[in-house]
């Protein structure tokens, strides 16, 4: 069973939700929360499986209430972002402070479930070519500044990073390397744990801040290209 927590200060909204994921088996909502702070508190009190988290809330926004949700410890809660707009610098800041991705409000019924779904087993939805584009517009305003962590990554994790944030899947990046989908998933791992990443999606934000990738082109910076 996925235990959902619900945080949208729109009562309609949070009913509307709740009608949905109350039909689906194998979900339950198992609190709702109309502010970010109630939200933080919940999460540690009712230890969800998956935060719906809108974004724009009284008392504490949803950016800082999911920094405070996601890193409290490893087997925190997973954040979805729900949002209005798919290009929104607050969307942008929740996905750095540790949101698994995001969803639009109006998204289909089908695309939600599957959302909490992915997120509640591990994943992220990093998939969609929105994200890559609201990842790629927002990062392209700031200065690459490489984390010192990233010279602990080998040349092999590096070229698998640039892959996955140029969007291409585990299988994608497998056939690109000519390497097993096991491999893919062993450098991933190992990439997410030296940098201390949560999931794919801040792995993705990671490498077009720091230079990897070229914002715009979706093209991995090389040696001789300008950082």
């Amino acid at each position: 069973m996925i235990r959902v927590l619900l945080a949208d200060d729109q009562a309609l909204v949070r009913a509307g939700f709740r009608m949905i994921l109350k039909a689906e088996p194998g979900i339950e909502v198992v609190g709702e929360s109309a502010d970010g702070r109630d939200a933080v508190e919940l999460a540690g009190a009712l230890e969800p499986d998956v935060v719906l988290m809108d974004i724009r809330m009284p008392e504490m926004d949803g950016i800082e209430a999911t920094r405070r949700i996601t890193g409290v410890a490893e087997n925190a809660p997973r954040v979805l972002v729900l949002t209005t707009f798919d290009l929104d610098e607050y969307v942008y800041e929740a996905l750095r402070s540790g949101a698994s991705g995001f969803l639009l409000k109006d998204a289909p019924e089908e695309q939600l479930l599957a959302g909490i779904r992915i997120v509640a087993d591990g994943g992220s939805l990093f998939a969609p070519a929105v994200t890559r584009r609201l990842i790629e517009r927002f990062a392209e305003t700031r200065a690459p500044e490489p984390p010192p962590l990233l010279v602990e990554l080998t040349p092999r994790e590096l070229e698998v990073l640039r892959l996955l944030a140029g969007g291409l899947s585990n299988a994608e990046i497998a056939a690109t390397l000519v390497v097993s989908e096991h491999t893919v998933k062993t450098h991933v791992a190992r990439i997410l744990a030296k940098l201390d990443l949560r999931d794919r999606v801040q792995a993705v934000v990671l490498a077009y801040e720091s230079g990897l990738v070229q914002p715009g082109t979706g093209r991995a910076a090389r040696r001789d290209d300008p950082a």
